[in-house]
């Protein structure tokens, strides 16, 4: 081999490990090294976990309706004639005073016309009475010395035989009788009478109206008492007891009421197995279909603390801290409120989030930045 081409080979050779060595340090200049690792301590709010019987309230809410109430209908037909007071909504009424009254001087007379027809019955009988029946005509005599036209008829005497008995039925005495206190009966119902103090909500005639039998006049209330229907889970419907007391608040919360648990309904909805529960209350400044909302105390729940509904996590967990670390741990959720839930499960003295922490995990390194109620006082 000739001298040139040992020196090219050689040239070459010294080529290929500058290039190697050229290039590697190129590779080492641009490796960034990593910065040290600063671990993130986020500071939180705690509160000591300190078990206590915590009341069960049930919220629930609903329209209250008068406890009396008297919807006004005719059975009679006539024109509306009287009333004691202006028939219109919002007039009030004594106990006895005639809310409607319907011309009735028509039928008056056949009622009229019917005694009449009774006492001629009667009267026609006595001579034989007396020859007959001689014990039982003073009675009848003194019946008929008795008897008003313009009154309610009297009883009947009481029959002492039973051929007396017989007497006074086959003459029609009785079937008259019966025949007088029907139409009287019936005459009652052109006036409607106040049965208790109250206020007229609805008038649906006018004065000089012509009433038909069957037809809505309008409607009477008793505003002094009113009742509230709510529906609660059946699960609490056990607990509650009638003549308990509730407490009830109207929608803006400015003024709050005491009912009374007056009645429990023992069918269950099937739909969404819930009861209904009635509650009475007494209040002048309550009016029919006001809004209301009650809490109703179904019961005591022992060794439970109360806590806000975010702090929940996967529905039967919270945070508590260890260590200055966050741990996951298991609850028992008892009750859900809209923004609270009652658990059970944690020990006294256990340090549980009062507040959020976003990104929290299981293993964060936390610094406790101080205590925090999370016990919510006003609960919905």
């Amino acid at each position: 081999m000739d001298k040139r081409k040992i020196i090219l080979s050689a040239l070459g050779i010294l080529l290929i490990v500058a290039a190697f060595f050229g290039a590697k340090l190129i590779i080492d200049s641009n490796v960034k090294k990593k910065p040290p690792v600063t671990k993130t301590v986020k500071s939180v709010f705690i509160d000591t976990v300190q078990n206590q019987k915590v009341p069960i309230v049930v919220p629930a809410n609903g329209n209250i309706t008068a406890l009396h109430r008297m919807e006004l209908y005719s059975e009679v037909q006539g024109i509306f004639r009287y009333s004691s007071e202006d028939f219109r909504p919002g007039q009030k009424f004594r106990k006895g005073q005639v809310l409607l009254s319907i011309d009735s001087e028509e039928y008056k007379a056949s009622v009229q016309s019917a005694k009449s027809e009774l006492y001629n019955n009667i009267t026609s009988i006595m001579p034989d009475l007396r020859l007959d029946y001689p014990d039982a005509f003073g009675k009848w005599e003194t019946y008929l010395k008795n008897f008003d036209i313009n009154k309610s008829v009297p009883k009947l005497p009481e029959t002492t035989s039973q051929q007396e008995q017989y007497f006074i039925t086959g003459r029609g005495i009785v079937s008259a009788y019966y025949r007088v206190k029907n139409l009287e009966e019936r005459l009652g119902k052109y006036s409607i009478v106040a049965p208790y103090n109250g206020i007229l909500t609805e008038a649906l005639v006018n004065k000089g109206t012509l009433i038909r039998p069957g037809q809505k006049l309008g409607e009477f209330i008793d505003p002094s008492v009113y009742e509230l229907e709510v529906s609660i889970a059946k699960k609490f419907g056990d607990l509650l007891e009638i003549g308990k007391k509730v407490k009830l608040t109207n929608l803006e919360g400015s003024k709050s009421y005491e009912g009374t648990v007056s009645r429990i309904n023992g069918k269950v909805n099937a739909e969404t197995q819930s009861i209904k529960v009635f509650i009475k209350v007494q209040n002048s400044d309550l009016s029919e279909g006001m809004y209301l909302e009650a809490k109703l105390d179904a019961k005591d729940e022992e060794n439970a603390i109360e806590i806000p509904r975010e702090l929940l996590v996967e529905r039967s967990k919270v945070f508590v801290v260890q260590d200055s670390t966050l741990n996951l741990v298991n609850v028992e959720p008892v009750y859900f409120t809209n923004n609270t839930v009652i658990i059970k499960g944690l020990e006294n003295g256990t340090k549980i989030l009062s507040a959020n922490v976003p990104g929290a995990y299981s293993g964060m390194l936390v610094k406790i930045e101080g205590q925090k109620d999370l016990l919510k006082k006003d609960r919905s």
